[in-house]
């Protein structure tokens, strides 16, 4: 009798058939469109940061002004596309990532899979991000407009921002305009979110919790999966500020007409790279702890196991 061929898809509690990746689809709308509409204020703040750094200084200072000169709503502005478009980011994110790296580590084989398991880690992560950046796009295009955009002179109700964009497509660049930046910030951004994630975790269970993973309790394992994405959150957010800069600086209106390399010239690299660091640090970090333990809650209330570490 012939040995039974390894599959990956087979490898963990369940088996990952397309019930499986739904539910990861459903999974990564919870945790990006929850958590990204929940710390708007912080967004918004960022963002302003970046664009106008004489004006707002830093994150208290910038959302007092901010909340000063346009009330309380003011830092809420971009709401609407925050949660649409990061939820459809993360249905493809989370989702995709689980049918790549399947499809990876079945090309590898189980031996090569196992010996470069962090190079399927990268390549699933930067696949998947692929897709989810085309879906982010038009909704993130319209978010920055509405929250670098000095007020009164753009609409911040979600569709009339989006009818506006749409109007104003030739100087905007809309729905795609700002693809290529917002793939040089997430594809770098995912592949460190998940590599880091996996990499965390697996030193977790190799080091702390020494004990095989099914041993340990629900709350731990989710503990383990919060404390892994809040520290692989940090280094995602100094790998992919530039580029964060240079997508908020593409919504400044005295920046209408000009290339990608014209404002990172202007800008320069220290400028891309520091300003608005901090909020970011502090904002990525928590929101990348918050994705992966809603994730994992909701994989795990559905019998479907947490995230790494086997």
């Amino acid at each position: 009798m012939s040995a039974v061929k390894w599959d990956a898809r087979y490898l963990g509690p369940v088996p990952h058939d397309a019930s499986y990746y739904a539910k990861c689809m459903l999974g990564g709308v919870l945790a990006c469109g929850l958590t990204h509409a929940g710390i708007t204020p912080l967004d918004v703040a960022k963002c302003n940061m970046q664009v106008n750094p004489q004006k707002y200084t830093g994150l208290v200072s910038g959302l007092k002004t901010l909340v000063a000169e346009e009330g309380s709503r003011g830092i809420w502005k971009g709401f609407g596309p925050t949660f649409v478009g990061y939820s459809l980011q993360g249905m493809f994110k989370y989702g995709l990532y689980e049918v790549f790296k399947d499809y990876y580590m079945n090309l590898a084989g189980e031996e090569l899979s196992n010996k470069y398991k962090p190079a399927i880690w990268l390549a699933g992560s930067a696949s998947a991000e692929v897709f989810a950046d085309l879906a982010l796009c038009p909704f993130e295009m319209a978010k920055v407009k509405i929250q670098t955009s000095p007020s009164g002179t753009f609409p911040v109700p979600f569709a009339a921002a989006i009818r506006e964009m749409q109007r104003t497509k030739l100087e905007t660049r809309f729905p795609f305009g700002s693809l290529v930046p917002l793939w040089s910030r997430q594809i770098p951004y995912t592949m460190a979110k998940f590599f880091f994630f996996e990499k965390i975790v697996q030193l977790f269970y190799t080091h702390v919790f020494t004990q095989p993973k099914d041993t340990y309790g629900k709350g731990t394992q989710l503990g383990v999966t919060f404390a892994s994405g809040y520290l692989a959150g940090v280094v995602c957010a100094i790998v992919s500020h530039p580029a964060d800069s240079l997508v908020s600086q593409l919504g400044k209106s005295a920046n209408k007409g000009k290339t990608v390399g014209q404002i990172a010239s202007e800008v320069g690299f220290v400028g891309l790279a520091t300003k608005g660091l901090g909020t970011r640090v502090i904002m990525i970090g928590t929101l990348t702890g918050f994705q992966w333990w809603i994730y994992d809650s909701f994989k795990s209330a559905m019998g479907m196991g947490t995230t790494g570490g086997k």
